[in-house]
């Protein structure tokens, strides 16, 4: 118990005793004013309501209640805690005295009330609205000038914008004048919500963001759907640079929304569908106090895989990568969490079978996550080798090498590219998905493969390049105006390898519901407005399809398709025949690189076209 609780126990145990007190004497006085009070009954009535009001208090929990915040609910407890109260002292002074003093206590209970009451909600005010009373008994006015601070608009009168605009005028540091709410709710138009007005809808936007000079605008509502809430970014950002949105609904519930948990608007609140989120806890059991290895360990999807696998606490956890910038840093990351997870840093390239041999046998993981790979489709294009002996014999390596020492569970990340692929890159990354089908087959390991479409952020994806070319003042450039794909957030990304992992029974491949795919010139202009600029400012350049890329993607073949998920959000491919002789004999003309046009035998290979005698040398 701390120093600053105990005082705040104290404080609240004396205010209470001294209301109690002061209640069951002003019932006496009132009743009897020329009498002397304060007789034998008085004070066993007065320790009795003492102790019995404290003793409820205690099982209620009215001490541990944080009045800045109180609702019905903790008024609710009092009148429960005083009730309690009165009913106790009542047959206490029937069993002492044989007689109940009914008139006293009826005037005891409505004072104790009153006053209990009264000084909480006292303190509540003062707290949320006493060092900021102006704001809430003037209403603005259009042309108020208050140069030193943001004119901000809430949109969003529920819980999370009342409670954010008290946090806003109490701030200290957050200088805003707020101008109002706008709400959707017709009931409360023209009313005062925490004394702020409701100054409309949330069609409403440009003429009151235009009459009272708005220069920011924040969007408290966490629980609407997604695409509302695109919808009310697109329409503020046309009028206001500056537009920012409040976190997830879990931090309303606990009651945590406060100003520096407002964000700036972000790309993925922009993708038209909500966030896919995974039960994860199921995976507990399967990680915790055991040794998990993941390869790419310092990659965009390898780094938050490892993020989110520490929060499960396996006994270790191998960080092997062939960057020793990037595993240095997701290590260091790790290690300052104050986590029991013994990290272990292995600089390893998953195309040195030996080695990658060596680190299995000697670490003997559980769990595989297989993340290495290389991912840009056009520079697979123009190194098809490359792509060759990373993604598919590495690939092999890794997976042999758990089949020979016997891990339990190894998940391959793959792509939507790997869906009939049109280029090296995809084609590479579905003979890797071949190779854990087949070696599932015979081995006491279980082998699957994780497909993703695009991922928001990570490196070598279309944000990251766009943010630079609006930094640098333009163009953005696009390949084709109807190109489309499948995007998700990491985090999403690697709650589905997980889930995939616990999921895993053999040879499955796995993938995400991940809505509808959305165009990337959409992509382009919402980032520009995202940026406070228009596509004046900053203009879109279309360049044309590059070698190897398709306009559309899929995430399952029309042979792999199951209709009904095996998970909530997640989807489960049919297990298809595949020509094993072939698969591997490709596989050795590849490692001793006497194949000649390695990105057509890879992209036949991986769409099934292609025969072992037509292996040409």
């Amino acid at each position: 118990m701390t120093t600053v609780y105990k005082q705040r126990l104290l404080l609240l145990i004396a205010i209470d005793s001294f209301i109690v007190s002061f209640s069951i004497y002003m019932s006496h006085f009132f009743l009897n004013p020329y009498v002397a009070v304060f007789d034998q009954i008085m004070i066993v009535s007065s320790f009795a309501l003492l102790v019995t009001h404290h003793l409820f208090s205690g099982v209620f929990g009215m001490y541990k209640k944080k009045w800045r915040y109180a609702s019905t609910e903790e008024l609710f407890g009092i009148i429960s805690v005083v009730t309690l109260s009165i009913i106790a002292t009542a047959l206490i002074k029937m069993l002492f005295f044989g007689m109940i003093y009914e008139r006293a206590l009826t005037i005891t209970w409505m004072l104790h009330i009153l006053l209990l009451g009264g000084v909480r909600l006292a303190w509540q005010y003062y707290r949320n609205y006493g060092l900021s009373i102006k704001p809430m008994f003037t209403l603005p006015s259009p042309k108020d000038n208050d140069s030193y601070k943001k004119k901000t608009l809430i949109i969003g009168a529920g819980s999370a914008g009342r409670m954010l605009a008290r946090q806003i005028i109490n701030s200290q540091e957050f200088k805003a004048k707020i101008v109002g709410f706008l709400d959707d709710d017709l009931t409360i138009h023209h009313l005062t919500v925490g004394g702020l007005p409701v100054l409309g809808s949330t069609t409403d936007i440009d003429p009151v963001v235009g009459k009272y000079e708005v220069n920011h605008i924040v969007i408290a509502m966490p629980s609407v759907e997604q695409s509302k809430v695109k919808a009310i970014i697109k329409n503020s950002k046309k009028v206001v640079k500056d537009v920012q949105t409040l976190p997830m609904i879990e931090d309303i519930a606990l009651g945590n929304v406060s100003v520096s948990q407002i964000r700036d608007v972000q790309i993925e609140d922009l993708l038209g569908r909500e966030p896919v989120e995974l039960d994860i806890n199921s995976i507990d059991s399967e990680i915790n106090g055991k040794t998990i290895m993941v390869t790419g360990a310092g990659g965009s999807i390898g780094s938050e895989i490892c993020r989110q696998l520490v929060k499960f606490n396996p006994k270790q956890l191998l960080l092997l990568g062939h960057g020793e910038n990037s595993i240095y840093t997701i290590h260091m990351e790790l290690s300052q969490l104050g986590i029991d997870t013994e990290l272990v840093t292995v600089i390893a390239d998953v195309q040195d079978r030996e080695r990658i041999f060596e680190i299995v046998e000697k670490y003997e993981p559980s769990y595989i996550y297989h993340a290495a790979a290389h991912k840009h489709v056009p520079l697979m294009e123009a190194n098809p080798k490359e792509a060759v002996k990373n993604n598919v014999i590495g690939t092999k390596n890794v997976a042999e090498a758990a089949d020979t020492y016997g891990v339990g569970k190894f998940v391959l990340v793959s792509t939507d590219k790997a869906v009939n692929p049109t280029n090296v890159m995809g084609a590479t990354k579905r003979i890797a998905e071949m190779v854990i089908q087949l070696l599932n087959k015979n081995s006491k390991t279980e082998f699957v493969a994780v497909r993703f479409g695009n991922v928001l952020g990570s490196r070598g994806s279309v944000i990251p390049m766009f943010k630079k070319q609006i930094a640098n003042g333009g163009p953005v450039t696009v390949t084709h105006p109807d190109m489309t794909r499948y995007f998700m957030t990491i985090p999403e990304a690697s709650r589905l390898v997980l889930q995939a992992g616990a999921l895993a029974r053999g040879g499955e491949i796995f993938v995400l519901d991940m809505g509808e795919p959305v165009k990337i010139v959409d992509l382009a202009k919402n980032l520009i407005h995202l940026s406070g600029f228009t596509e004046k400012e900053i203009p879109i350049h279309f360049t044309g399809i590059r070698p190897g890329e398709k306009m559309y993607e899929e995430l399952l073949g029309d042979k792999e398709v199951y209709t009904e998920p095996v998970f909530p959000k997640i989807f489960i491919g049919k297990t298809t025949e595949i020509n094993e002789r072939g698969v591997y004999s490709i596989i050795n003309e590849f490692e001793s690189s006497s194949t000649d046009n390695v990105r057509d035998f890879a992209v036949d290979l991986a769409n099934e076209r292609l025969d072992v005698g037509e292996v040409v040398n």
